[in-house]
């Protein structure tokens, strides 16, 4: 484990459940909420606990920690707090954490976000999808963009000075027109970060059923593509920095982009830490039902359903599941966990580090974390694409200069085409 650990939360319930959604929430199950906030203190009670019991007890130290969902603003303050003060018996949370909470505009009054704030939540995400109605009543969006407008500033008002705001394209018949509105009213509110997904067309979800059905156009795949670049330029334009491939946070002032020689490959500092907890490989616990952790050389899953998760940690079982070395301390709520070979954990470092549109792999990191050079051990992978202009390789603004100093990166092209690149570490 690294110094700095990171701990997700998922929220799974949602007031509606948008036709796009394939995560794991749930509409019309708000009366478990209580129960459910009982049963996440429970479940960090219990790994911390654990942890102090392995061969090498320790309280970890946290550097983020992140609420998603589902709709995490449908907690009250008073269970976040109690969220909260399970955490801070449990961990060491470091005086300049970076705390997350996703909301859906609209649904947070301004009493609520100044409560959210006090308890030292200062990073807050809102789902604003899109500027246009059409296509918010298309996404069954519960809200319209003068929601938006309120909840950003609502949210400055209560003292937020990092926000994001997540948009998709790609829609169906959407115009590429409608698209840069959107970027264009989001632009308007100034917003520390924002990001911006491709809409993709999940198995089982409602939009999945009619499109394989032929009663909902397919997204335009090129038209996707231009906006993506049209949003690219328009952003880093407006002074962001582009730092993975869908997000992007303002620079501060007197930063730049890079040069054509070395370049800085540190983040803005409105980059969402937690996330690149995840870009970088680096471990994160995570609570609730349907939460994924990766921590102590395991990746591992939650049970899904939230009354079955309740019961799990209402009566949790002394002998459950704590590997037979001692070194994995998983809740009761845990159903799948896997050991990562050395194999698996190098290609996840490449998928997940190639991410990063300015820092990529660093070949110093790869060879300190797994004991081979990069050039070597994906020789043939990173040959091919080379010769392909998908990927690059540029130094780094560290001082050391040689070639352990160099970073292998997406080339701007191989944006669009970053999964293709991922599959040849696979």
């Amino acid at each position: 484990m690294t110094s700095s650990t990171s701990l997700y939360f998922h929220i799974p319930f949602c007031v509606h459940r948008c036709a796009y959604c394939d995560f794991n929430t749930y509409a019309g199950q708000e009366a478990m909420i209580p129960a459910y906030v009982d049963a996440l203190c429970q479940e960090v009670r219990v790994v911390s606990e654990r942890l102090l019991t392995t061969e090498s007890p320790k309280r970890l130290t946290v550097g983020t920690i992140f609420f998603g969902g589902g709709t995490p603003s449908l907690l009250s303050p008073s269970q976040f707090d109690s969220v909260f003060r399970a955490i801070r018996a449990g961990f060491t949370v470091t005086a300049d954490a970076e705390i997350t909470m996703e909301a859906n505009p609209g649904a947070c009054s301004f009493d609520d976000l100044l409560a959210l704030r006090s308890l030292g939540i200062n990073r807050i995400s809102f789902g604003a999808q899109s500027a246009n109605a059409e296509e918010l009543r298309m996404l069954e969006r519960a809200h319209d963009f003068f929601d938006v407008i309120e909840a950003v500033a609502s949210a400055r008002k209560a003292g937020f000075e990092n926000v994001n705001l997540d948009l998709i394209y790609g829609l169906p018949e959407q115009a590429l027109q409608t698209w840069q509105t959107s970027v264009k009213r989001v632009l308007d509110l100034h917003p520390e970060h924002i990001s911006a997904y491709a809409l993709t067309l999940e198995h089982g979800t409602p939009f999945g059923r009619w499109a394989a059905k032929g009663l909902l156009p397919l997204p335009d795949p090129d038209l996707a593509a231009e906006m993506y670049e049209w949003t690219s330029e328009a952003l880093e334009s407006a002074g962001y920095g582009q730092y993975e491939i869908s997000n992007w946070a303002k620079l501060i002032k007197d930063e730049t982009v890079g040069g054509n020689s070395s370049f800085n490959i540190h983040p803005s500092p409105f980059a969402c830490r937690h996330n690149l907890q995840y870009w970088r490989s680096l471990p994160y616990l995570a609570f609730g039902a349907g939460a994924h952790g990766y921590a102590f050389g395991y990746r591992y899953s939650n049970l899904l359903r939230i009354k079955t998760y309740i019961e799990r940690l209402a009566h949790p079982q002394d002998d459950h599941p704590v590997d037979s070395s001692r070194a994995l301390p998983l809740s009761p709520a845990v159903v799948n966990h896997h050991k990562q070979t050395l194999q698996d954990d190098m290609s996840e470092f490449m998928m997940t580090g190639l991410r990063l549109t300015r820092e990529g792999v660093s070949a110093d990191e790869f060879q300190s974390r797994f004991g081979a050079p990069l050039r070597e051990v994906y020789e043939k992978e990173i040959e091919e694409l080379l010769k392909l202009q998908l990927v690059e390789w540029r130094e780094s603004s560290f001082p050391s200069g040689n070639e352990a100093s160099l970073r292998l990166r997406l080339t701007p092209r191989a944006r669009l085409l970053a999964n293709q690149v991922f599959m040849k570490f696979i």
